[in-house]
C-alpha cells in the first residue's frame, strides 16, 4: 500500500507540474556535455548489438526521448504521468509515447535493444527498486544495455538517503549499492560517470550514470 501511494502521490505531483518542468528542463541537454557524452556512448553499445529499441522509462516531457532519436536509435517514451506524455507527444508528435508505469511495463520480454531510466528511479521507494530492475532485465533482449542516472547518497554508510525532491518525495543511492542490485537482477556494470556538483547546481548531489549490460 505504501509503495502504491507513493505511485500515485508521484504521478499527481508531476501531472500538476508538467508544464513548468517541460520549460524549465526541455533543453537543458544543451549544458551537460557529460550527460550528452554518456547518451551517445549509451546508442553505440546499443546498435553495436543489434540496434533493438530502446525504451526511455520515466521519459518526462520527451527531451531525452527526442535526442536519443537524432542519435540514430529507434526510441520510445513511457511516463506515467498522462500529462507528460501529453507534453512530450506535443512537443514530438513524430515519436512514440506512452502512459505506463516502470514497476510494470507494457513491454515483451526480451524484445529491447536498450532502457534508459534517468533520473526516473529516484521516486522508487527502496523496497521496490529490485522489482523495478527485474523489470528492466526482462524488456531487454540479450546483451541489451540500460544506462541508469541518478542522485548519490553521501557515501557507503548510507546506501539509500530521503531528500526533499521539489516535485514528489526522492531518493538518493549509493553507487556501489546500486551495482550490486544490477547484478543481483543479471545486468552487469560496464562503465559508470560520477559529476560532483557545480556552483550553479540547485542540489549539491553527485549525479551518477551506470551503463549496464544484460547478460
Amino acid at each position: 500500500m505504501v509503495e502504491h501511494n507513493a505511485l500515485t502521490a508521484t504521478r499527481e505531483a508531476y501531472d500538476a507540474a508538467a508544464r513548468t518542468y517541460a520549460e524549465l528542463f526541455g533543453d537543458e541537454l544543451r549544458n551537460r556535455p557529460l550527460d550528452r557524452a554518456m547518451l551517445g556512448a549509451f546508442a553505440e553499445h546499443v546498435r553495436a548489438n543489434g540496434d533493438g529499441q530502446v525504451a526511455d522509462l520515466g521519459c518526462g516531457p520527451g527531451h531525452v526521448t527526442a535526442h536519443l532519436d537524432t542519435l540514430g536509435l529507434s526510441a520510445f517514451g513511457v511516463d506515467v504521468s498522462s500529462a507528460m506524455i501529453e507534453a512530450a507527444r506535443h512537443a514530438y508528435p513524430d515519436l512514440r509515447f506512452d502512459i505506463g508505469s516502470m514497476a510494470a511495463p507494457d513491454i515483451a520480454d526480451g524484445v529491447l535493444g536498450g532502457v534508459l531510466s534517468r533520473w526516473s528511479v529516484i521516486h522508487t521507494p527502496p523496497g521496490e527498486l529490485p522489482g523495478i530492475l527485474a523489470e528492466f532485465h526482462r524488456v531487454l533482449a540479450p546483451g541489451g544495455y540500460l544506462l541508469i542516472g541518478f542522485s548519490a547518497s553521501e557515501g557507503p554508510a548510507y546506501p539509500t538517503q530521503v531528500f526533499d525532491h521539489a516535485v514528489a518525495p526522492a531518493y538518493r543511492w549509493w553507487p556501489d549499492h546500486l551495482a550490486a542490485s544490477l547484478r543481483t537482477a543479471g545486468l552487469a556494470e560496464t562503465a559508470r560517470l560520477v559529476r560532483e556538483p557545480q556552483p550553479a547546481d540547485r542540489r549539491q548531489f553527485r549525479e551518477v550514470y551506470l551503463l549496464a549490460r544484460k547478460g
